[in-house]
């Protein structure tokens, strides 16, 4: 008893994986995009090439197409396991189908046989005419009908399995025509891969020759990004003192709202009371004058059943309540306040579905490929240079329109070694550098997949977009995030 759990732990486990396995749809779908990222790999490749000096950008787009080409041989084999899994399965069900047509057939031969020895039709005549009487007849003649309905079943059942039979062994060699269609898909890539990566290595033999240049241009690369970096944090930094100073300015309305509420609400009381006072001396005069034997203590007149006492002199001032100063409150809470709690229910709003779109955003660009990974990383060309990037490279087609991924405000248009926009989201802000135009202006409210720029040239011609994805965090922290894992794959 003591294994019983442990047995189900597994059987539940099991079943979790196989459940987080992919479709035999979707891995299709997935080897139709993949081979589409090669295609346009390979049209970006050519155009580059219009150039016949080698350059680094056509060393990353041949990476690119080796990647993508390694993900498309694990999408086959996965095609592949999933094909001998369904026909393993497709031949144990046509073994189970020719088993059970055997036996209908010799039990079909059988009573054929029988038939066929003992004369069943003539038999039948005399085992129904030998009946004792109607009733006997009725139930010998409902007998006979059984009999030959049996006999139709098993005819039925033979011609059925049959077909099932005949269906089976054609999913089974369609399977078949499959796996082989995608093992000489896979050996196609596997040729590719090694010639593709025979012109790698000529590519970096040929580019090491330009080590003194590429060191430059990396160095002039990396002083461009730290320039950038350091302009995107402080761009992001200003925003976040707008939205304190807006939060500030909209908590001291409030407190100056309820100071001024309170104020009249105590004035207002003061009215009443003085207004009842006066309301009380008046009756207590009249009384006085219609009943002069009223007897007059001090400040109190009584007139028949009622004692009336009047206060003379100024009335005393009411004691003010102290009010604590909600500017100053609101000034020493809102210094350094969340930055998420200082924006708008409307921006709050975008921000919080910026964030439930992760994964399914759209990709900048219409087309192209991830050529630069995000992170910090080894140089392709220089394994012991360490480059760092803030977002990711894409590579696109010349002049390419640049598409915002998200609703949003644009809050920053720049020119640092290309041009850049910034885009808010709440608390998250999407950067597009190295365009070579901008569609839009600081201040205008964008739609997702709204084009707001033409993409440009980075240093070796090649055509390309940096996408950035920054944060504000807790503690009104920035950080960037991984832009691959918000587009859509």
């Amino acid at each position: 008893m003591r294994f019983l759990p442990i047995f189900f732990y597994l059987l539940l486990l099991s079943s979790a994986v196989f459940a987080q396995q992919p479709s035999r749809s979707e891995l299709e779908a997935r080897r139709a995009r993949l081979l589409n990222e090669i295609a346009q790999t390979q049209s970006q490749l050519a155009a580059t090439k219009k150039d016949k000096s080698v350059t680094l950008s056509q060393l990353k787009a041949i990476n690119a197409k080796l990647e993508a080409r390694r993900k498309l041989i694990s999408n086959i084999n996965t095609e592949i396991k999933g094909i001998n899994t369904n026909i393993q399965h497709t031949a144990k069900e046509i073994d189970r189908l020719n088993a059970n047509l055997a036996v209908f057939r010799r039990s079909y031969a059988q009573s054929v046989r029988y038939a066929y020895k003992r004369k069943e039709s003539q038999n039948m005549m005399a085992f129904l005419f030998s009946a004792e009487n109607f009733n006997d007849a009725v139930r010998r003649m409902a007998y006979l009908k059984r009999y030959r309905e049996y006999r139709k079943e098993q005819a039925d059942k033979i011609r059925l399995t049959q077909q099932k039979l005949n269906q089976q062994i054609g999913v089974l060699n369609t399977e078949k025509q499959n796996k082989g269609k995608l093992l000489n898909a896979e050996e196609q890539q596997r040729q590719q891969i090694q010639a593709e990566s025979n012109q790698t290595n000529e590519i970096v033999m040929e580019l090491k020759g330009k080590e003194s240049e590429l060191m430059k241009d990396i160095q002039r690369n990396s002083r461009n990004a730290k320039k950038l970096e350091a302009s995107i944090k402080e761009m992001i930094r200003k925003e976040i003192e707008i939205a304190r100073q807006k939060a500030a300015e909209e908590a001291r309305r409030k407190a100056a709202e309820e100071l001024a509420r309170k104020k009249a609400a105590e004035e207002e009381a003061r009215r009443i009371a003085a207004a009842e006072e006066a309301k009380q001396r008046a009756a207590a005069a009249a009384n006085a004058q219609a009943n002069p034997e009223s007897a007059k203590e001090g400040n109190t007149y009584r007139a028949g059943n009622q004692t009336v006492t009047l206060n003379t002199g100024k009335p005393e001032p009411a004691k003010e309540t102290a009010v604590p100063k909600k500017e100053e409150a609101s000034e020493r809470t809102t210094e350094s306040p969340s930055y998420k709690l200082s924006l708008t229910p409307e921006v709050k709003a975008v921000s919080d579905n910026f964030a439930a779109n992760k994964g399914r955003l759209p990709w900048p660009v219409e087309k192209g490929f991830i050529s630069g990974k995000y992170g910090r990383q080894p140089h392709p060309l220089f394994p012991k240079v360490t480059i760092e990037n803030n977002g990711v490279d894409i590579a696109t087609a010349e002049g390419a329109a640049v598409r915002a991924v998200f609703d949003g405000v644009v809050t920053k248009i720049a020119n640092i070694d290309g041009i850049m926009i910034m885009v808010s989201h709440g608390e998250y802000f999407t950067i597009y550098t190295n365009l070579s135009e901008a569609s839009v202006k600081v201040g205008d409210k964008i739609r997702t997949k709204q084009t707001i720029g033409r993409a440009g040239n980075n240093s070796e011609g090649a055509d390309m977009v940096n996408f950035q994805i920054w944060k504000v965090g807790a503690n009104n922290n920035i950080a960037t995030v991984n832009p691959a894992d918000w587009i859509a794959r």
